[in-house]
């Protein structure tokens, strides 16, 4: 094996599994769930058949990860933050063949508490407040929160809130590159 799973986790057949990822206490992956390389998995974390996450992307605690979500290269799911994958769901009628599928797109994070409901796309680095209930799709970049969750600004590749100039200009305090706002999107523009 050239990853991690502690003794108490439960990895079905099946599983796609890349070098260096850590599956931790309590933690079940099930049947042909797929993960990158150096995947963080933390504990009591619930990976549905047929989940795809890239390279590393973490997962914090007491996560569940539904059939229909693909997250890309670099996501971080905060603890307790939950996908949905069937938008009516009913305890008497068996609608598995009717999972919407939701992608996270590389860079994103996801708040602790927040929930995705199926069918909706979260943008490239874009950043869901703690407790945000996702109903739309979400802009690269763009900020989220609330329930139902608004857009509130946009944020760098590193996590900061972005100040954008009279000509449309913002500069990440940390990394010193530069985005650009034009029609309502954002783009990084150079370092």
């Amino acid at each position: 094996m050239d990853y991690f799973a502690h003794e108490t986790a439960v990895v079905d057949s099946g599983c796609k599994i890349g070098k260096g990822t850590k599956i931790w206490h309590f933690s079940h992956l099930m049947p042909n769930c797929v993960l990158g390389l150096n995947c963080n998995i933390g504990q009591n974390v619930v990976i549905s058949p047929e989940v795809v996450l890239g390279n590393n992307v973490k997962v914090q605690n007491n996560v569940s990860i539904y059939t229909g979500v693909i997250c890309e290269d670099d996501v971080f799911l905060g603890p307790s933050m939950v996908f949905t994958n069937v938008l009516n769901p009913r305890s008497a009628i068996n609608r598995r063949g009717e999972y919407l599928k939701t992608i996270v797109k590389k860079g994103a994070s996801i708040g602790a508490n927040a929930t995705i409901v199926c069918g909706h796309d979260i943008g490239e680095f874009a950043f869901i407040g703690a407790g945000a209930v996702v109903t739309k799709t979400v802009l690269p970049y763009a900020l989220m929160v609330g329930n139902p969750a608004r857009q509130l600004g946009w944020m760098s590749e590193y996590g900061h809130r972005l100040v954008f100039d009279n000509d449309g200009v913002a500069i990440c305090p940390e990394s010193d590159e530069k985005y650009e706002l034009k029609n309502n999107q954002v783009q990084k523009i150079s370092k």
